[in-house]
């Protein structure tokens, strides 16, 4: 089962910069999918077009099995909200509310009851229990981002996309932020795509995809730092 498919995807912007330029992907449902590439290589605009953020020029994508671009902008937002969770390098939690309130918030936008269990079993996996009454303020960076996790994870996405989810973080807490990461992978089947610059990061996922120039120009199983930094360092100097 694939919870991301694009499909012969092209994306350009003002001034002829073509940002995708004919990318076809399938991400497996349970999988961990990093994307990597110099800056401006399109790995954004491939979130964004993945996640139902950006619509592409031509070409399809499905997340979860729905075709996005056959939607109206009503219920490609529902699907955002019901099938997509988002974590960001800075963790938008709303200082005036709870940890559980942030957690629980696509939820009440949604209009829908929160399951209890699932939240308490979200606290337990993402290391925030007896912390769900505080407020962002009296939580840790890394705290933060594992509640902005949770959140993420409410809804029991098709997909959680992460854009650079580690970025504000020193390295010891960036490091159990992946490990976290991993952990939904392994233990709950969730299916996590994260653009980094980081090869030690993405040295965490199943997959790792470079890009360059609006396109996908390596694909490595199981990648490892090392060889991910030198492949970066190639295509900067290319």
């Amino acid at each position: 089962m694939s919870a991301v498919v694009l499909e012969r995807v092209t994306r350009s912007y003002p001034g002829g910069v073509r940002a995708l330029d004919d990318v076809s992907l399938t991400v497996p449902a349970g999988s961990f999918v990093a994307v990597m590439g110099p800056s401006g290589s399109g790995k954004s605009t491939l979130m964004h077009c993945a996640a139902g953020l950006d619509a592409p020029d031509s070409g399809r994508v499905l997340v979860g099995g729905t075709e996005i671009g056959s939607l109206n902008e009503t219920r490609r937002t529902e699907l955002r909200r019901e099938r997509v969770g988002f974590v960001f390098q800075a963790y938008n939690l709303v200082p005036s509310l709870t940890v559980e309130e942030n957690i629980t918030l696509p939820l009440r936008l949604a209009g829908a009851p929160a399951d209890r269990q699932w939240l308490t079993t979200l606290a337990e996996r993402v290391g925030l229990t007896g912390m769900l009454a505080r407020r962002p303020a009296e939580l840790s960076g890394g705290q933060q981002q594992r509640a902005a996790i949770a959140r993420a994870l409410i809804t029991r996405p098709a997909v959680v996309f992460g854009d650079e989810p580690t970025g504000a973080l020193d390295l010891r807490t960036a490091r159990g932020v992946l490990a976290l990461l991993r952990d939904l992978v392994d233990g709950l089947g969730q299916t996590v795509v994260m653009v980094t610059h980081d090869p030690g990061a993405a040295a965490h996922a199943d997959r790792a995809l470079v890009m360059a120039d609006g396109r996908i120009v390596d694909t490595i199983e199981k990648p490892a730092a090392g060889y991910l930094a030198e492949r970066l360092t190639t295509l900067e100097t290319e």
